[in-house]
């Protein structure tokens, strides 16, 4: 990589200020979108550390049985998935699968470099293991719910946390979307969905999803709680 490039890369990973301007030869930039071929998917056997630079993507699960999808979690700029360092330093095979969600970026670094960054570069190593603990925390949070909570309170935790910041309080987003961040089926989706409804909750138009009154769908997520 280019000298304006590596630049731009340690500004977003300070991490990466103590790899020495010699080993970026092994490591190179590369745009994707959401209609970008790739191979990370589960059972992969990771030829590079990735690196978002910008923009996001999305990890899953799929189960064998049912192909039915669970998010994870999400990867953003200045971050890299913990799932992946894992599969890195333990030589194995990659446990999950990658959606790109909208155009990003990706740092590629070859893996037999990136070992040795690892190994021989302190502050690469700090930032790698801080990634994989904070992601258990989310990932042990999200098995929490899956095993606790009905689908109805993780629906309307759903929903209260994608439309708190919108204003008007419209969510653009199918019925299969959202089963798939929950691990759920469609039909109980649809079937949750229209109970809120019908409480008056939110209003249901296709692909589409208004908050109608906010606090009787926390209370509604309170209730079914207890």
């Amino acid at each position: 990589m280019d000298d304006p490039l590596v630049s731009r890369v340690r500004g977003l990973f300070p991490c990466f200020s103590s790899v020495p301007d010699a080993l970026w030869k092994h490591a190179e930039l590369v745009s994707a979108t959401p209609s970008t071929p790739h191979p990370v998917r589960e059972g992969h056997l990771l030829e590079h550390a990735l690196f978002i630079v910008s923009g996001g993507v999305r990890i899953f699960k799929i189960c064998p049985e049912s192909g039915r999808e669970i998010t994870l979690y999400r990867v953003f700029g200045g971050q890299c998935c913990a799932l992946m360092m894992a599969s890195i330093l333990g030589e194995t095979e990659y446990e999950a699968s990658v959606s790109i969600e909208m155009p990003t970026e990706v740092l590629m670094i070859s893996l037999p470099e990136f070992k040795n960054w690892i190994d021989e570069i302190r502050p690469v190593r700090q930032f790698v293991y801080k990634q994989i603990m904070g992601r258990i925390a989310d990932v042990t949070t999200l098995i929490e719910k899956v095993a606790f909570q009905p689908i109805p309170v993780r629906l309307a935790d759903f929903l209260l946390v994608r439309l708190s910041a919108r204003e008007p309080a419209t969510l653009e987003i199918t019925h299969d979307l959202i089963a798939a961040e929950l691990g759920t089926a469609r039909e109980v989706v649809s079937r949750t969905l229209k109970a809120f409804a019908a409480q008056g909750a939110v209003l249901l138009q296709r692909g589409r999803i208004t908050l109608l009154r906010r606090e009787l769908l926390h209370r509604i997520a309170e209730r079914l709680r207890d």
